[in-house]
């Protein structure tokens, strides 16, 4: 069988952003394999371009193996931690939220009908935009209203930077997600991006997941660890990051953010994923999925 850590499924029109896709296609193949669904994502298929909708839907068991599992468990119930956190916000008065490396991220689809006072800001390269505007044009979507496209490199450009060039109202609270992102930037830029959201007013949130440092794992997670990471890193999109959970507490600290909750692969297994009879599980502890508040 292929794992979706390979190569994906070309593309007439590659998608610039290899790892992106893998993510799609995660989400979409949970949709057609998994039951119960831990996300609900009716574009998830259209969000891959047809070629690769359709060869998933013509043998979604191909991309069904034991290491692709366990990353489709990981995406989609880090995509839930992240969405749960939004919405806790949402019902708490937030009504900004911002995507950093959307991707082909599909929420401000999935909730422009249920929460259509939620300003979006989707921030990514633009040519990651660029495909995902013809992802649109294919399937005859039209753009939420309230859905914004900020071109950002966050190696070059500021988040906070984007997000004020895109209208964002810094002034008030804002939910933002980082998911599979940080693991691609050096340590420099992911100090930066986060001593950049110290400007989001107190009572913002934020959702983001890293890789955890090599020693903090057991042998057998730190060698299938170091094999994902030769695949990304042959697939031109390198890991360049990692953090412990004590280093990543007190960056949040130095932008005036509390950590709510930091967690392991078993914590989100157990709240996402327990009692399934697909066994549809996360396998290793290399990355933690973490939820912080601005308090000051």
């Amino acid at each position: 069988m292929n794992t979706i850590t390979s190569d994906p499924i070309a593309d007439p029109i590659a998608c610039p952003s290899p790892s992106a896709l893998r993510v799609a296609m995660a989400r979409a193949l949970h949709q057609l394999l998994d039951r119960p669904l831990v996300l609900e994502d009716p574009f998830a298929l259209g969000m891959l371009g047809p070629e690769t909708a359709a060869a998933l839907m013509l043998d979604p068991d191909a991309y069904n193996d034991v290491p692709a599992r366990s990353l489709r468990a990981g995406i989609v119930a880090r995509s839930k931690f992240a969405e749960d956190r939004l919405l806790r916000a949402v019902a708490s008065g937030c009504r900004q939220y911002a995507v950093v490396g959307a991707g082909l991220d599909t929420w401000a689809l999935r909730s422009a009908q249920s929460l259509p006072a939620v300003d979006v800001y989707e921030l990514d390269q633009p040519a990651m935009q660029a495909w995902k505007h013809r992802r649109y044009a294919d399937n005859a979507w039209m753009p939420p209203a309230r859905l914004r496209w900020l071109p950002a490199d966050l190696r070059e450009a500021s988040i906070m930077d984007a997000l004020a060039h895109g209208g964002a109202n810094l002034s008030a609270r804002m939910a933002v997600s980082i998911l599979g992102v940080l693991v691609y930037l050096d340590h420099a830029v992911v100090e930066r991006a986060i001593h950049a959201l110290g400007a989001l007013p107190i009572g913002s949130v934020l959702a983001l997941d890293y890789r955890l440092d090599e020693q903090c794992l057991a042998p057998v997670e730190r060698t299938m660890m170091q094999f994902t990471a030769q695949i990304m890193a042959a697939g031109g999109e390198p890991w360049q990051s990692s953090s412990t959970p004590d280093r990543m507490k007190a960056l949040l600290a130095t932008a005036g953010f509390d950590v709510e909750e930091d967690l392991g692969p078993a914590e989100l297994n157990a709240r996402y994923l327990a009692r399934r009879r697909d066994g549809l599980q996360i396998a290793g502890g290399g990355f933690r999925y973490l939820s912080a508040c601005k308090v000051r």
